[in-house]
């Protein structure tokens, strides 16, 4: 019996870190729901789709293959046959990924093959609506959150340490754009769980979210 964990909250809240590193550590497989939502968005870009254009946003679905591969414990994410782990992490492609995540048929794209792997490994699942749509009966929910500003300043590092150039200001503008968009979206909105675990990281390392959600995963395999 596989145990999946999903770990759903706003931009900018860790997610991906934190999933990624609880996943080698308790050698489950990670999967991050964003990537392949944004390599989507990648190929909307580039293939210049106009996704208020449903026919051709299905068209564009229909061309798609996603896969997800594992090299040395991480994941890449393949489009089309392609590694696009280094063309997915623009922050004009994370715009175009919160667009394209409300169309129904990109939802429904992905949604197969995110429940295909939870069923059939011991998985930690990062996105926005991983415990209310994707995996509803996931073994453990959690929902990672931050104060605005404190994702902003997160993602501004983020961006320099890239050679991004960017200011605060813009970025958290655009933080606080993105969760306005996530939480109201007709579709799967971003919310918390019922039964999720709210963390609020605004105050603590990686390490230190890292150590307390290994311990309410271990509590939960336990039961």
């Amino acid at each position: 019996m596989s145990i999946n964990v999903a770990i759903d909250g706003p931009a900018g809240a860790g997610k991906s870190t934190i999933a990624r590193m609880l996943a080698r550590e308790l050698n489950y497989i990670y999967v991050d729901t964003g990537a392949m939502y944004r390599a989507m968005a990648l190929y909307m870009i580039e293939h210049k789709i106009d996704v208020s254009h449903l026919d051709e946003v299905g068209s564009a679905c229909d061309a798609i293959t996603i896969d997800i591969q594992y090299s040395a414990g991480e994941q890449q994410v393949i489009l089309n046959g392609k590694n696009v782990n280094d063309f997915i992490r623009t922050e004009t492609v994370s715009e175009m990924s919160s667009k394209i995540s409300a169309i129904p048929e990109v939802r429904e794209k992905l949604l197969s093959l995110q429940r295909s792997l939870a069923a059939a490994e011991n998985v930690i699942m990062d996105g926005r609506d991983i415990g209310t749509h994707v995996l509803p009966n996931a073994d453990v929910k959690i929902f990672l959150t931050a104060d605005a500003h404190v994702r902003a300043v997160r993602r501004y590092e983020e961006f320099i340490a890239k050679g991004v150039s960017c200011t605060l200001e813009n970025v958290e503008r655009e933080v606080i754009e993105r969760d306005e968009r996530d939480m109201n979206r007709a579709i799967a909105p971003l919310k918390q769980a019922e039964d999720a675990v709210r963390v609020d990281t605004s105050a603590m390392t990686i390490e230190e979210v890292v150590c307390y959600l290994k311990k309410l995963i271990g509590q939960a395999v336990a039961r």
